[in-house]
């Protein structure tokens, strides 16, 4: 095995589309760890570097690395992040010290106090004793949602459909006979989009971006074919509308709204079984609804069935993503190796 390690710092550094084809082709590849993410929430705080080990001039694990200053009057010191990464085999032991090594001194130049990594791979035991290993620990804040629902696409549509809950296939097509339409959204449609996505985020609880984030999402992903911005309308006026990712063999639905009104006309289900089909259109395997309570994910056959007495948090949009018949999957959560356990412990205590 010949290992060498390249980082986005060298003289020839990475160029987007070996990233990319690299990330996409990994089994734990992730949207996150896109070359345009890394773009995305560069241009709101954070440094997107790259590390890479390559084996005989192959890309054999990598990381995209975020970092962002830890406070204006801190601005030398930086939290190093890796969402939905590294990109690696954890019992690979040479490639696993080769990455994380070339990590550590990124982030001590950088200043780093910390490192967080929440990588895509299923919770286990025996992954958790090999993160611990690696001098990483639990972390106290979780970033990305732990656990999630995938929906298998590899089947045809009339099975895909007939795997959903009863109530939630008769609501997609409900929404077809109460003269719903799904069209593709435009830029101009992205200001409307943020104020649905506002008023959705204050009544189910949940923080949304500001109107340029979505804005530079779009531009990074939709024009390119990564993404899809759909519209749901009624007499044409927007009532409801999602942005889809797509990148290698797996698709995400990131970002949903919906307005106040028409909800009897269940837009959103409609929606979501446009976005599966391109999804499946676009050679996707599986369609990610990103994001369940943990508790499900935890204890999946104790939430099976339908759960009509849990209304705060995520339950009501558990309950809408559980209609559409997809499995549950828990991921190994966020580790985090301190380099600076003081002002670690002390950011830790003011972001919790």
């Amino acid at each position: 095995m010949s290992i060498q390690i390249r980082l986005s710092t060298d003289r020839e550094p990475f160029d987007s589309e070996t990233w990319n084809s690299f990330v996409a082709a990994s089994p734990t590849g992730h949207l996150l760890q896109a070359w345009q993410w890394g773009q995305l929430k560069a241009a709101f705080g954070w440094q997107a570097e790259r590390v890479g080990v390559q084996d005989g001039g192959r890309l054999v694990a990598g990381a995209q690395v975020l970092f962002r200053s830890l406070l204006p009057s801190f601005p030398y010191l930086t939290i190093a992040y890796v969402p939905k990464g590294p990109i690696l085999d954890f019992g690979n032991q040479e490639i696993s010290e080769a990455l994380l090594s070339a990590i550590h001194r990124l982030a001590h130049q950088k200043r780093a106090i910390l490192l967080k990594i929440e990588p895509e791979l299923p919770h286990s035991p025996a992954l958790a004793r090999q993160l611990l290993a690696c001098g990483f620990r639990p972390s106290q804040q979780t970033i990305q949602p732990r656990s999630t629902i995938h929906i298998d696409l590899r089947a045809e549509l009339d099975e895909i459909l007939a795997r959903m809950k009863s109530k939630t296939r008769y609501n997609v097509r409900l929404a077809g006979r109460r003269e719903v339409l799904v069209r593709e959204g435009t830029a101009d449609d992205l200001p409307l989009f943020h104020r649905l996505i506002a008023l959705t985020g204050r009544r189910d609880g949940f923080a949304v971006h500001s109107r340029k984030y979505y804005e530079m999402a779009y531009r990074l992903f939709v024009p390119s074919g990564l993404a899809r911005f759909l519209l749901a309308t009624y007499q044409d006026e927007v009532i409801a509308g999602l942005m889809v990712f797509a990148f290698g063999q797996r698709a995400w639905y990131m970002y949903g709204a919906s307005s106040n009104r028409e909800r009897n006309r269940m837009p959103n289900h409609l929606l979501q079984w446009q976005a599966i089909r391109w999804a499946r259109a676009q050679g996707c395997l599986a369609y990610d609804l990103w994001g369940i309570p943990d508790e499900v994910g935890k204890e999946p056959e104790k939430y099976k069935r339908t759960v009509t007495d849990r209304q705060s948090g995520l339950w009501g949009v558990y309950r809408f993503k559980q209609g559409f018949g997809g499995q549950v999957v828990r991921y190994v959560g966020a580790y985090d190796y301190v380099y600076r356990p003081a002002l670690a412990w002390l950011y830790n205590k003011f972001t919790a």
